[in-house]
């Protein structure tokens, strides 16, 4: 099973409050089978005129590629519950967030997907958004063990559920890792499973 005790990388940042699942994936990018290309899609209205031509967006910006710890603001994912918002920004790479708040669902959707939710207080989240863009190369340290992000010579709170957080640390929030980590028993338990061997 895959144990987060922290997520290391250099930062990008988006700001604004109430940034939508919309926002962050289309809904017409949804159309799709897997999940594989939705990186390309993250925020892509706010990075792509209506001829394809790029704006100035952080995820446009060459300096901030390759980052993988995203700083937001508040209420960040709210609107609709869709996977496609955290799927996308995961194919783009980022593997952990930090922001003043986080809609309940995105937030638990991402949990589910092994990319840690933490939440700072709003100056805090403001000194570290400038960070990252002073410093893009700069790495920035999301401990989730220690409820602290550390960057720089600076470090500030961050906060999680006591249940999220134990989750990630213990790696049960991988659920498939849990089941073969357990295979003996998976296999033992789907044995008993009559929709499941009515067809052998």
């Amino acid at each position: 099973m895959a144990q987060i005790n922290q997520v290391v990388g250099k930062g990008i940042s988006v700001k604004g409050n109430d940034i939508d699942t919309d926002r962050i994936i289309p809904a017409r990018f949804m159309r799709t089978i897997t999940f594989d290309e939705l990186g390309k899609y993250a925020f892509y209205d706010a990075r792509f005129d209506e001829n394809k031509k790029e704006k100035e967006h952080s995820f446009n910006n060459p300096k901030h590629q390759g980052a993988s710890i995203l700083i937001v603001n508040k209420n960040f994912g709210c609107g609709s519950s869709r996977e496609h918002a955290p799927q996308s920004l995961i194919r783009w790479g980022i593997k952990a967030i930090v922001g003043e708040s986080f809609a309940e669902i995105f937030a638990g959707n991402c949990q589910m997907l092994g990319v840690p939710c933490v939440i700072a207080k709003a100056d805090d989240v403001t000194v570290l958004q400038d960070f990252a863009e002073g410093n893009p190369e700069a790495k920035i340290n999301v401990n989730v063990f220690r409820k602290k992000v550390f960057f720089g010579d600076f470090s500030i709170d961050a906060e999680l559920s006591n249940e999220r957080r134990k989750s990630l640390i213990a790696g049960s929030w991988d659920t498939l890792g849990m089941l073969v980590n357990a295979l003996d028993k998976t296999k033992e338990k789907v044995q008993k499973i009559p929709y499941l061997n009515e067809f052998k």
